[in-house]
């Protein structure tokens, strides 16, 4: 009888936890556009889920900025910082007892960069962040990419 009762309660846990959902109220997609020879930009880009949002590089005091760590490639110089292109809000936070700085919808990350020959080579990285809505804070999140560049 135990043994029943085991295995039901395994089961109800496995069954429910199939269709638990992890939240992730932001996706990213990553595109490279190709401005000369051997200049590019790279755009990252934070399409966020209604409710949500997404914490700006210059936050504010209290929640995770969003930044980004860029691995090195002999290949490739970044040129200058990363600029936001989107909406952004800037509006005081009880919670947070500051004026933060964040993007509701959408905001598009724009590297630039260099190719130091024309040839094919890749631009990668980690992108963290965080999330808040109107009741909680998800924790930051790590996210690792990878663009293509196609210097020829």
């Amino acid at each position: 009888m135990i043994k029943k009762y085991t295995l039901l309660f395994a089961s109800m846990f496995f069954f429910f936890g199939a269709f638990a959902q992890i939240e992730n109220p932001v996706q990213w997609r990553y595109t490279v556009k190709k401005v000369s020879s051997k200049d590019y930009e790279i755009h990252m880009t934070a399409n966020i889920q209604p409710g949500w949002h997404l914490y700006a590089q210059e936050a504010g005091d209290g929640p995770v900025a969003t930044s980004f760590d860029f691995k090195r490639n002999p290949l490739v110089k970044t040129d200058g910082a990363t600029k936001e292109v989107g909406k952004m809000i800037k509006e005081y936070d009880n919670n947070f007892n500051s004026v933060l700085k964040f993007y509701s919808t959408k905001v598009d990350f724009v590297q630039k960069v260099k190719l130091k020959s024309v040839v094919s080579t890749t631009f990668s990285g980690t992108v963290e962040y965080m999330v808040c809505n109107d009741h909680k804070c998800l924790p930051p999140k790590k996210v690792p990419f990878s663009v293509s560049i196609a210097g020829k």
